[in-house]
């Protein structure tokens, strides 16, 4: 159910994903745990301890506030998950961003949405076809998602100013970059809507640009790649699309031109080709009108009967499942199955290993010992 967020559970629940080692899966783990934000805070420090870290890095209440009257300042705000204008596509993500910033207009928002991506070097063909295809899109009344890089991402964003165009961008939402893109961003500051995962003033860094594409790729029914190389952030945007469910779509282009192989491999390997806006919605069709579904909040409910497991029960459950680890990600319900353990058992120990800095919680339920967490361990 979508309802507004009162103002003192907007700030704990910034201050929880601001806070060290803590990501959207562990997040929303957090929240199913202990019921709310304001419980998971009080609960970090223990859980940390008991995973290994001596001390927890915790996002201050005056940091969090501080976070928020800058973005109002900037003409933005927060649009936490759950409230009626967070993308419900990008909802039914197992590591959707707990909370967006938002500058811009709320109400493109609730549109289903097609993010059009590709080749920052682009020609000038597939500039054309970029704004052509985002243009038609955003007529028919579809959002139209991109990057805000240079390149075809900037030509889709010019394509679907005058219909409704939203630019996830990998820093803070005021950051502008690249440089070129000054006059494009402030178009789209007051025509559209710009979306971050950081806080206001972060510049952006390589690491950043993967995790902006699943946002992307999250908040549409379809993802459609116009150039790309073989290697490309583009096919990870596309690849992201795909583990997520979506429709992946790439326009062919010259086998002589090396920023259409990764195009054309994606057809060769199941992408629908398309060539127009009117190729995209019909690609989209079956979705259009449904979309992805919310998630319903997983099967794990932890209760204080979690929270008051025996220290000797939880030292033995916390070993069996590290021997379980391992660098490679492994299932968790496997990891659940193979101790035969109870499941909130598990579950509490992964909180208190990934707040440790000793785990990484990935898509999937998937989870993987860090590599400095395994050694000089006994068997």
């Amino acid at each position: 159910m979508r309802a507004p967020v009162d103002a003192a559970d907007r700030l704990a629940r910034l201050r929880l994903i601001r806070s060290e080692n803590v990501g959207p899966i562990t997040f929303r783990e957090l929240i199913r745990h202990f019921g709310n934000a304001t419980a998971a805070l009080e609960a970090l420090p223990s859980l940390a301890a008991r995973g290994g870290k001596r001390k927890i890095t915790i996002c201050t209440k005056a940091k969090a506030e501080d976070e928020i009257a800058t973005l109002t300042k900037l003409g933005g705000r927060h649009v936490f998950q759950g409230e009626k204008a967070y993308p419900a596509a990008l909802a039914a993500v197992e590591d959707a961003p707990p909370v967006l910033l938002l500058i811009g207009h709320a109400h493109l928002l609730e549109r289903q949405a097609v993010a059009v991506v590709g080749a920052r070097n682009a020609s000038t063909n597939g500039r054309r076809l970029a704004r052509d295809i985002a243009a038609g899109l955003a007529e028919a009344g579809v959002l139209v998602v991109s990057g805000l890089a240079r390149g075809i991402d900037a030509a889709v964003h010019e394509g679907a100013l005058a219909g409704g165009t939203a630019a996830i961008v990998a820093g803070g939402p005021d950051v502008i970059y690249p440089e070129e893109n000054r006059a494009l961003h402030e178009s789209i500051r007051e025509q559209g809507a710009i979306l971050a995962e950081s806080a206001p003033g972060l510049v952006p860094q390589a690491r950043h640009f993967p995790r902006r594409n699943r946002i992307i790729s999250g908040m549409a029914l379809g993802t459609v790649v116009v150039e790309a190389a073989i290697r490309s952030g583009s096919l990870i945007t596309a690849r992201l699309a795909n583990e997520q469910g979506r429709e992946v779509m790439a326009i062919p282009g010259s086998p002589l031109d090396p920023r259409c192989r990764g195009t054309n491999d994606l057809i060769r390997k199941g992408a629908t080709l398309v060539e127009s806006a009117a190729d995209v919605l019909a690609a989209i069709e079956a979705m259009r009108g449904t979309g992805p579904a919310e998630p319903a909040g997983g099967d794990f409910r932890a209760s204080d009967e979690a929270a008051s497991h025996d220290e000797s029960l939880l030292d033995s459950a916390r070993r069996r499942v590290i021997e379980a680890l391992g660098p490679a990600p492994a299932p968790v319900d496997s990891i659940i199955r193979d101790l035969r353990l109870p499941a909130q058992l598990v579950w509490t120990v992964l909180l208190e290993l990934e707040l440790a800095g000793r785990l990484e919680r990935q898509p999937g339920n998937m989870a993987a010992l860090l590599v400095e967490a395994s050694s000089g361990h006994d068997d």
